[in-house]
């Protein structure tokens, strides 16, 4: 259950950063757009082993003061937050943005409309796949993500179910059968998941292939 809220928040929280940044990396002009789009893809080259403790340092609140708060620990925001700006997530959007005709946004234009009215009535109806699959993509992370809640919990309320997991084998062994109804139990709302928006999923990543 815990899983599922964060996870649930995360993806939410990637959807609202993640497209309107796409959006405008792909359709808007401004300065230095380009310089700034790939400082951020070079980002995505440094291990994320390395930003572990500056990230925990700035969810302590000894950085920068937080709000909601002086520190983030053991807290559903310090378990959400940082994963909701994600930059592979942003490349994907963009990508799949920049396929759209240029003729709808000049179309639009003339008839009064801005760029947020053609995100949310052109853009994104016509991107359902590839945000379907961006929002499979940030579950799993979140579902997965292990180190980060390992670090910034200390009392088993927000525990998600692979620090559970942990705290299982820590407790009762390597006891495999009840460790693997544990995994089975984990892994499958992943699995329905995927298996409800397969469809968009598939046609995202056959559509990357089609030059417009």
């Amino acid at each position: 259950f815990n899983s599922i809220i964060i996870s649930s928040i995360t993806v939410i929280g990637v959807l609202v950063t993640s497209i309107p940044a796409a959006y405008s990396f792909a359709k808007i002009n401004f300065p230095f757009k380009n310089i700034i789009f790939y400082s951020l893809l070079v980002s995505l080259m440094i291990p994320e082993i390395i930003s572990l403790l500056p990230h925990l340092l700035i969810i302590r609140g000894e950085i920068i003061p937080l709000p909601f708060g002086p520190s983030w620990m053991n807290t559903i925001q310090g378990l959400t937050v940082p994963f909701m700006g994600n930059i592979f997530v942003i490349f994907l959007l963009r990508q799949y943005f920049k396929k759209i005709p240029n003729e709808l946004w000049d179309a639009a234009r003339i008839d009064g409309a801005s760029h947020f009215l053609f995100l949310r009535k052109v853009v994104i109806p016509m991107s359902m796949p590839i945000i379907v699959t961006i929002s499979l993509f940030a579950f799993i992370l979140a579902w997965n993500s292990f180190a980060w809640p390992l670090l910034i919990l200390t009392k088993e309320d927000w525990f998600p179910v692979t620090v559970s997991i942990y705290s299982f084998i820590r407790e009762a062994g390597t006891n495999y059968n009840l460790l693997m109804a544990a995994s089975l139990i984990s892994i499958f709302p992943v699995l329905l998941l995927y298996f409800f928006t397969q469809r968009l999923f598939l046609e995202s990543i056959s559509n990357f292939g089609i030059k417009q």
